[in-house]
Formats: structure tokens, C-alpha cells, sequence
């Protein structure tokens, strides 16, 4: 088209002496604008093959993706569809459990159950039985002082009778404290003559002084012992054997110890032992001396403590 339009300006110069100036003059301008024009065609033109070419590889590009996306979607199609089966199968295993274990299940639930209630029940027992062996644990603390107690009052028994009974020790009387009790043992030689049972005026007086210590302590249990060698009794009237000159001489104490009138007497007690608690062998005179005597046995009373053990038990 730009060869056409040359060719016609060279024929329109060839006539232009032909031609008027003023149309030269329009037919060149307008020859310069068609120039111009052409430039910015081919311009346009160039950057449309620019842009034809980059949308083809756009398009090439998006092909490639589609492509990929496609592959990808037809592998999660796939997955999804393995994952699906896999789940089907699950859930028929699982089904199959549930029913084949629901008996069991049930049956542990009520194993379960009894084991709690059994629980339960050793759990409320076990409380009871600590709550018990707590005031059991109290009362023996009770108990122990008590007899702690009865211990000091023992021991500050027997010092008081010592003391009381002083001017007798080496006369054949001792006193001593053993297993929770006081023991006052006098010898024949400080109470009787041979055979008798009456109590000698020294012998009397070592009795009084010991009842005015028994009549200063109401709680204590008194049981007198009467106690001979193994030699036959000798005497006539109304004693039989040892065994009763051994009672006789134990109920002579208790009736001296009954002359006071602060005693209590239903603390009192007589008995014979005869020759049948011997302290040494009868085979000396000396031995035979030691076993003629009377034992005072002092034993705290215990009724409290016994009542307090029944209430442990």
C-alpha cells in the first residue's frame, strides 16, 4: 500500500506543473499523515504478535497445569475412593466386634459393679473398724496412765509402810515392792509362840501400825497369808494340821487389822497356805525360820482397769 501511494505522489509530481499548488500541498500532507498512520499500524501490529505470542505461552502454561491438576485430581479420586473401602471394612470389623463382645462387656460391667459394691462395703467396714481401733488407741493411753497410776500409788505405799514400819525391819519383817504389789512379810518370831496363833504384844504393835497405813488407803486389797514349815502340827484342841494353824494365824491379823475402824472390810482377806508355799528349803532351821510368817499381800484395786479392758475387747 506505502509502494501505491509513492507511486501516486511520482505521478502527481511528474504532472504537477499540471497540477495546481494547492493541491499538491493537501495531497502531500495527507501522504505524511498516511505515513504516520502506517508507523503506528505496524506498531500495534507488532505488539499484537507480542502479546498473540505470550498468550500462547500462557495458554501452553495453563494446559500444563490443567494437565497436572487433572492427574492430581484423578489420584485424590483415587485415594479417596481406597480410604472409603478401607473405612467400609472398618465398620464391619467394628460391627462384628461390638456384637460378638457385648455379652462379655456386659457381664465385666456387673463384675465391675460387685467388685465396687464389695469395695464399698470393705471401705465402710475399715472406717468403722479405724474409728474403733482409735478410741481403742485412747482408751489404752487411759489405761496406761492408769496404771501408771497405780504403780506410783504402789510405790509411795510401799515407802510410807518402810517408814511406818521401820522400828520392826530386823525383827523379822520386810516389805517390798514386786510385779505391781506390796509384800509385808513378819516372821513367827515377831507374831506367835510355837503352835499358837495369838499375836504377841510386839507383834500387835507392828499389825496397828500397819493398819493405820490401810486405813489412810481405802482403795488397796489386803490378803493375808498364813504359812509353816513342814512340821507336823503338835497341839491338841480344835486345830487339825498346819493348814489350819496357818488360816487361824491369817484370820488373828484380820481380826487386829478389824479393831480399826477407818479399814474398810470388804478389802480384807484371810487365808491358809500351810507348808505348800514354802520361801527356802525345810532342811534348815534357818529355812524353816523364813517359811513360819505371815504374808500382807497390797494389791491396788482393779476394777476400773478390768472394766476398761472389757470395753477395749
Amino acid at each position: 500500500m506505502i509502494k501505491k501511494i509513492s507511486l501516486g505522489f511520482a505521478v502527481l509530481a511528474l504532472t504537477s506543473s499540471c497540477v495546481s499548488k494547492k493541491i499538491y500541498n493537501d495531497l502531500e500532507n495527507k501522504f505524511a499523515e498516511l505515513k504516520k498512520e502506517n508507523r503506528n499500524l505496524s506498531d500495534e501490529n507488532e505488539a499484537l504478535l507480542k502479546a498473540k505470542n505470550q498468550l500462547e505461552l500462557d495458554r501452553d502454561g495453563l494446559k500444563n497445569d490443567l494437565a497436572k491438576l487433572k492427574s492430581e485430581r484423578d489420584k485424590l479420586t483415587a485415594d479417596q475412593k481406597a480410604l472409603n473401602e478401607k473405612i467400609a471394612r472398618l465398620q464391619d470389623s467394628y460391627n462384628a466386634l461390638e456384637k460378638n463382645s457385648s455379652d462379655a462387656l456386659a457381664a465385666n460391667l456387673k463384675k465391675n459393679r460387685d467388685l465396687l459394691a464389695e469395695l464399698e462395703a470393705k471401705q465402710k467396714a475399715l472406717s468403722i473398724e479405724q474409728e474403733r481401733l482409735s478410741k481403742n488407741a485412747q482408751r489404752l493411753k487411759e489405761l496406761e496412765d492408769m496404771i501408771a497410776a497405780k504403780e506410783a500409788t504402789m510405790r509411795k505405799l510401799k515407802e510410807t509402810l518402810s517408814k511406818a514400819l521401820n522400828g520392826f525391819e530386823g525383827k523379822g519383817l520386810t516389805v517390798e515392792q514386786k510385779n505391781g504389789k506390796v509384800y509385808v512379810s513378819m516372821e513367827n518370831k515377831l507374831l506367835f509362840n510355837s503352835g499358837s496363833w495369838a499375836v504377841s504384844s510386839e507383834g500387835k504393835k507392828a499389825v496397828v501400825e500397819l493398819g493405820k497405813v490401810l486405813a489412810d488407803n481405802p482403795d488397796i486389797s489386803v490378803l493375808i497369808e498364813g504359812h509353816t514349815d513342814n512340821d507336823p502340827y503338835g497341839g491338841s484342841g480344835p486345830i487339825a494340821d498346819n493348814w489350819d494353824l496357818s488360816t487361824k494365824r491369817a484370820t488373828a491379823i484380820v481380826g487386829i487389822l478389824s479393831e480399826n475402824k477407818a479399814i474398810n472390810k470388804k478389802s480384807l482377806t484371810a487365808a491358809g497356805r500351810g507348808e505348800f508355799s514354802p520361801l527356802a528349803t525345810n532342811e534348815t532351821a534357818e529355812g524353816k525360820a523364813k517359811n513360819r510368817r505371815i504374808e500382807i499381800i497390797l494389791t491396788p484395786r482393779l476394777d476400773e482397769i478390768a472394766d476398761m479392758l472389757n470395753e477395749i475387747n
